[in-house]
């Protein structure tokens, strides 16, 4: 396979992953030590975030094929994509973190579902719960009526018993 081959195989994956992506957040990753980019890589793992190191030209290219316009302005210097298939929230969630701790960390901006996300647009999205807890929150607002609910039916009963 020829250099051509290879980049056009490269910019396909590279369009494949931003059309997929629910989110794809983008950081300045330069200063980061090799044990804090080992960690930051840990917790994409763990939360099932894809992390990865891509050329500019070749995101550029696969962008423009993908539809998304304005994706270059977010395309200068050394970019990592955090791309969250299942849970919208993650990526921007564990960069956000990360870069509150560790300051050589810059957020650039994001993808989230097509349209383009600036650096405040990624901070607010990192303060969202992740999904489970989202869910968790609503089964719970959910329960408090019904749990309300049995409770007066059963005071119900006990007083027709009493009265009995």
């Amino acid at each position: 396979m020829g250099i051509k081959q290879e980049k056009e195989a490269m910019v396909q994956e590279i369009k494949d992953k931003l059309t997929k992506a629910q989110t794809v957040i983008m950081a300045d990753y330069r200063g980061l030590t090799v044990e804090e980019d080992t960690e930051l890589r840990r917790k994409f793992r763990e939360a099932g975030v894809e992390y990865k190191v891509l050329k500019n030209t070749l995101t550029s290219i696969a962008a423009k094929e993908a539809g998304i316009e304005g994706l270059d302005a977010y395309l200068a210097g050394p970019t990592s994509f955090a791309f969250g298939y299942d849970d919208a929230t993650a990526p921007a969630r564990i960069l956000n973190d990360f870069a509150k701790d560790h300051k050589k960390l810059e957020l650039k901006g994001g993808l989230v579902q097509g349209k383009l996300f600036n650096v405040d647009n990624v901070k607010e999205l990192a303060t969202i719960p992740p999904r489970e807890v989202l869910i968790a929150k609503l089964l719970g607002s959910f329960k408090a009526p019904m749990s309300n609910f049995a409770y007066l039916v059963n005071a119900i009963k006990e007083k027709k018993e009493q009265e009995a």
